[in-house]
């Protein structure tokens, strides 16, 4: 099945890309079960490519040499899980919502089923397939998903001359959009041109676009810039993200929301609710 196979080559990247993750990171983020995520984390062990350790899995490659490091991811993904529940705050019921290709989009949809009436555009086909399974494993429709269409890439992003017009003549209340790296200077970036000019149709046919980041993509620049900080309306990102910069983002975007770093045991802080900042 396709969607199975989009979603194992997500767990494969994410856990090469970060050295490991825990099984509850995985099911927060893909919106499926402990049972699913575990039978896909066997069908990639047997291929070799990971390894199952207590509570989560490592990178083979890590594993071999000694140096895995299961648990930063569950710190990293923590937070991006705490970045989607604010993002989900800002949707009302009814809405039309679009959300960009990439991980971070993934974990908001992850949590849009619980809203009713929604229509989500997007140009990512593991959110579409995310959404189509929620619906069926609740048993209800889930979100109306509008697909834009395009050049598929290797990470399930439509692109493209088709996919960019389809999104223009699609207006929506709000865009959700996760990025490879943000600065004062350059803006929002990503190294892919075809899905920066992509992601610049979502921006452009949006009533308001926010950005979900952590802490650690602010000062990272990618090949291609797409968007200014000034045409960003609301900025999402975690405490750990220096002062200089929440100052930066706080007098060029419209909106900055802080919510907690999830700390690894030892480095905990005590929050109550998200800091705000508003011009």
């Amino acid at each position: 099945m396709v969607l199975t196979s989009r979603r194992r080559e997500l767990i494969l990247e994410t856990v090469r890309s970060t050295g490991g993750i825990r099984i509850a990171a995985l099911v927060d983020r893909l919106g499926v079960s402990s049972v699913t995520v575990h039978r896909d984390l066997d069908v990639l062990v047997r291929q070799g490519v990971v390894r199952k350790v207590h509570g989560g899995a490592v990178a083979v490659e890590s594993a071999g040499r000694g140096r895995a490091r299961p648990a930063p991811e569950p710190d990293r993904a923590g937070t991006e899980a705490a970045l989607a529940d604010a993002a989900v705050r800002l949707v009302a019921p009814g809405a039309v919502v679009a959300l960009a290709a990439g991980p971070t989009a993934l974990a908001v949809a992850a949590r849009l089923p619980e809203i009713p009436d929604l229509t989500v555009v997007t140009n990512s086909l593991p959110v579409a397939d995310l959404l189509a399974e929620a619906g069926r494993h609740a048993g209800t429709a889930g979100p109306s998903v509008v697909l834009s269409g395009g050049t598929p890439t290797r990470s399930g992003a439509l692109v493209g001359t088709l996919a960019d017009q389809a999104i223009r003549s699609l207006p929506t209340d709000l865009l959700f959009l996760g990025v490879h790296g943000v600065s004062e200077r350059a803006g929002l970036t990503t190294p892919d041109l075809a899905e920066a000019q992509t992601n610049r149709a979502l921006i452009a046919s949006a009533g308001r676009t926010v950005v979900l980041a952590g802490h650690t993509r602010w000062g990272v620049v990618g090949l291609s810039s797409f968007a200014a900080l000034a045409e960003v309306e609301c900025f999402i990102t975690d405490d750990a993200l220096p002062a200089a910069a929440r100052d930066v983002l706080a007098r060029k975007t419209g909106e900055l929301l802080l919510v907690p770093a999830v700390r690894l045991p030892g480095h905990q802080k005590s929050w109550h609710h998200s800091e705000r900042s508003q011009l």
